[in-house]
């Protein structure tokens, strides 16, 4: 499926929508909901089978997903904040809560991801230090960046005195 270009028209939905997928371990969808479609502009049919990336928008930092696949895979939560694309390339918001999912024999076999509306001031936080990391991710080789982002990310924890999981759930409840 092609990429759309990304718009600077910002998408919205209510604050009592909550966006539901869930992925294989390799993160291709295997369900959504009906406001994961009408957020993002998709029908169920043209998503499941693709890879969770496809609303991935492109200021998004590699060091975040790192960060959120690290976790999952490590059977653990992460909530994030995270700009997704639409079909059109018009883009929004979410604070996502990502999990592990397990079967009876306690064996991680997917991922679940609830999203629900993050506040505006909690994104006037988040913006410039996605910006910052992106700035790192673009420059030079690769691995190189995503280290850079990544050491930039760990030194604006410590900046802030707390770890990653108590920044974003302290914006999540300003």
């Amino acid at each position: 499926m092609k990429r759309p270009e990304p718009t600077l028209q910002e998408r919205f939905f209510n604050a009592d929508d909550i966006i539901v997928s869930k992925t294989d371990l390799k993160g291709r969808l295997v369900y959504v909901n009906d406001v994961f479609c009408s957020v993002g502009l998709y029908s169920e049919r043209e998503v499941l089978g693709q890879p969770h990336a496809i609303v991935r928008h492109p200021d998004m930092p590699r060091a975040i997903f790192a960060l959120l696949w690290q976790r999952i895979q490590a059977g653990r939560e992460v909530f994030a904040y995270v700009k997704n694309m639409a079909k059109n390339g018009d883009y929004y918001w979410v604070l996502a809560h990502v999990t592990p999912s397990y079967t009876l024999a306690g064996e991680i076999d997917g991922y679940h991801s609830n999203r629900r509306k993050p506040q505006r001031a909690a994104l006037a936080a988040i913006e410039p230090l996605y910006r910052d990391l992106l700035r790192l991710e673009a420059g030079g080789e690769r691995k190189a960046g995503l280290q850079a982002s990544l050491a930039r990310l760990d030194a604006a924890m410590a900046e802030h005195g707390q770890g990653y999981d108590q920044f974003v759930l302290g914006l999540a409840v300003q």
